[in-house]
Order: structure tokens, then C-alpha cells, then sequence
């Protein structure tokens, strides 16, 4: 059995032969990863500047050197500041002319996985809301979202428009084998907004997306960070989500799995707040491995993904990488044959 065959185990409901170590990279072990992503390139940011990249909606992204170089929006002279002038600084690129299929077999024939052995999810952006915040920042975000909803909604509305026909070219001619959805709509201590408020800006459009990939059949996967609970019997019983990453443990994870079982794939509950304190030897960070899969994977429904950041390069989170792949996959491999 492959590490995708064992993961799709897992989005049936059904228990796993091993517990995987859900990681979108090639395990420091050499073992291929369950889960790959994929997509159309021209979605990605591309330097416009020595150490910055743009999207295509012009926002610039810097790296954060102490995440190992992975970028983020700059966090200043932000291209919309007005939320009702939207329309005259947003313009979804002209994709009229565009050649899927050559695209995608070009984009296929660069990607480093082998799909016999990964699962490939697709995603289309950072999330709604985040795509608002790399737009205006956190704060007059926020604001907007009070002050003007209306403004908000039509510019999500806008932008769904476009990335619903993007997705309906991915899934006919990328083909690929999940939904990915992200937005990171919490802090590790509470959301940025309420429950209403998500299911009257944003959830309707994740709605739509979702149609899609139902009539596609395709399972759908959730990325939010943070303590996020309050949000989870919405992702589970209106975007059909089957899996949740990174899941951390600000949130209440037991009571979840008890809640809705297998239904819910947990992707993580890592303690990653304990890292800097805790996790500095080889046998305490194997150990932390080995007590997360004994607490969260008993009767399945659970993959592990977790991982150390550090500046690009740096040796010592490189090492320490190693010790948590080696505890999942030297545990995990075993660990429904014990239990």
C-alpha cells in the first residue's frame, strides 16, 4: 500500500494501516509525502524585486527569514485603503485566452510528485479573508468588514467570480485528487471576527467552491490556524470538509474527534507553543512524537503534521526534522497493529 492509498483511507473514514505524517514536502527520511499540492503556476507570486515577489493582484510578499524564507504580504503600502474604491485598484487578470491543457501538462511535468504514491490537493489563494488582509492590512480589514460589509462582499464576490472559473479549469485538466481551502480566520487565542460574521461574508462563497468540488467529486480539506473551533461544525456539515490541518491544540482537539469521529480527519495536535522550551533533545522530541499519536490516532481519523521553522538552511531545524519524521513514521507504521 502507498502513502496515498493509506491517506485515502483516512478521507473514506475508514482506519489506516499506519498513521501518516501528513507533510506537503518530501519526509527528511526519503518516504514521499501522502498529500502534494497543485495548481495552475500562473497563481503564484513572482519576483518583480530582488527578495520580493508579487502576486497577481500586485500585493508584495517578503520572506521572513525566521520561517525559512517563506513570504508573506509586506506589511506596509498596502494597494487598497479605501474598501469602497475597490474596484478601481482590483482587476482579476484576463484569463480568456489561456491554454489549460498545455499549461497543465507543463505545470504537471515540473511537479516533484509522483502520483502513485501522493494525493494531489489543489488550492487557489490564502483564503478570503486573508486575500482582503494582504490587500489592507489587518486593521482597516477589520474595519471594513464592520464599517462597510456590503463593499467587502461584493469585492469577495468579485473575486470568487474569478477563482470559481480558475477551479473549473484545475480540477478538468490538472485533475487533481482534493480540495484545499485555507484561510487563517484565528489567532491561537480567539477568531479575528464572529461566527456570524464569517457565515455572512465568507462562508457563502466557500459555499460555491465547495458545489464544485462536490459535483467533481472531490473531498474537500480545511488549512486554519489558530482557535478556530467555533468554525468547525460549519466546515464539517456545510463544506463537507473531511480533514483539518494543522488542527493545534489551542482548540479543544479530543472533544472534535469524539464529536464527529472519523468523519473528521485531525491533521496535527502537535503542542508547537512548547517547541522553544521543551523540544530541544533527540528522545524529548521523539517522545512528544510518540505521546501526540498515542493521545489523538487510536481508532484512525488522525494524521500527524507538525514541524520545527527556522532560518532557511539552519542546520540544527534540519536535524530536528529528522527526529520527528523518524518518530511518526518508526511509531506510526506500528501503531494500529498495537492498538
Amino acid at each position: 500500500m502507498t502513502e496515498k492509498e493509506n491517506f485515502m483511507m483516512l478521507l473514506r473514514g475508514e482506519q489506516p494501516e499506519w498513521v501518516p505524517y501528513y507533510t506537503f514536502i518530501q519526509s527528511p527520511t526519503g518516504s514521499p509525502p501522502p498529500v502534494g499540492m497543485t495548481g495552475p503556476s500562473f497563481l503564484m507570486s513572482h519576483i518583480t524585486q530582488p527578495g520580493i515577489q508579487t502576486d497577481i493582484w500586485g500585493v508584495k510578499h517578503i520572506p521572513v527569514p525566521e520561517a525559512a524564507g517563506a513570504k508573506i504580504p509586506q506589511t506596509h503600502d498596502f494597494i487598497l485603503t479605501d474598501i469602497r474604491k475597490w474596484r478601481d485598484v482590483i482587476k482579476a487578470p484576463d484569463i480568456s485566452g489561456f491554454d489549460w491543457e498545455a499549461m497543465a501538462k507543463k505545470d504537471m511535468e515540473r511537479s516533484r510528485y509522483d502520483r502513485s504514491q501522493t494525493l494531489l490537493s489543489f488550492g487557489l489563494h490564502p483564503g478570503y479573508f486573508q486575500l482582503l488582509v494582504s490587500f489592507m492590512g489587518f486593521a482597516d480589514a477589520l474595519c471594513a468588514m464592520y464599517e462597510e460589509p456590503d463593499e467587502v462582499k461584493a469585492l469577495i464576490e468579485y473575486l470568487s467570480d474569478f477563482y470559481l472559473e480558475v477551479a473549473r479549469n484545475t480540477i478538468d485538466f490538472y485533475k487533481p485528487d482534493m480540495l484545499n481551502i485555507t484561510d487563517d480566520i484565528a489567532t491561537s487565542l480567539n477568531p479575528f471576527f464572529s461566527l456570524e460574521m464569517y457565515r455572512d461574508i465568507f462562508k457563502p462563497f466557500y459555499v460555491q467552491l465547495v458545489k464544485l468540488a462536490d459535483d467533481r467529486g472531490l473531498p474537500v480539506e480545511m488549512h486554519c490556524c489558530g482557535h478556530c473551533e467555533v468554525f468547525v461544525d460549519d466546515w464539517v456539515n456545510d463544506l463537507h470538509v473531511v480533514a483539518w490541518n494543522p488542527a493545534q491544540t489551542s482548540n479543544d482537539i479530543l472533544a472534535i474527534k469524539e464529536k464527529y469521529n472519523n468523519k473528521l480527519v485531525i491533521c496535527g495536535a502537535w503542542d508547537v507553543s512548547k517547541m522553544p522550551q521543551e523540544y530541544q533533545t533527540e528522545e524529548a522530541i521523539k517522545q512528544s512524537v510518540y505521546d501526540t499519536i498515542d493521545k489523538y490516532a487510536v481508532g484512525g481519523g488522525y494524521a500527524f503534521c507538525g514541524s520545527f521553522l527556522g532560518p532557511e538552511g539552519d542546520e540544527q531545524t534540519k536535524i530536528k526534522n529528522r527526529w520527528v519524521a523518524e518518530a511518526v513514521e518508526s511509531y506510526g507504521k506500528t501503531f494500529y497493529k498495537k492498538h
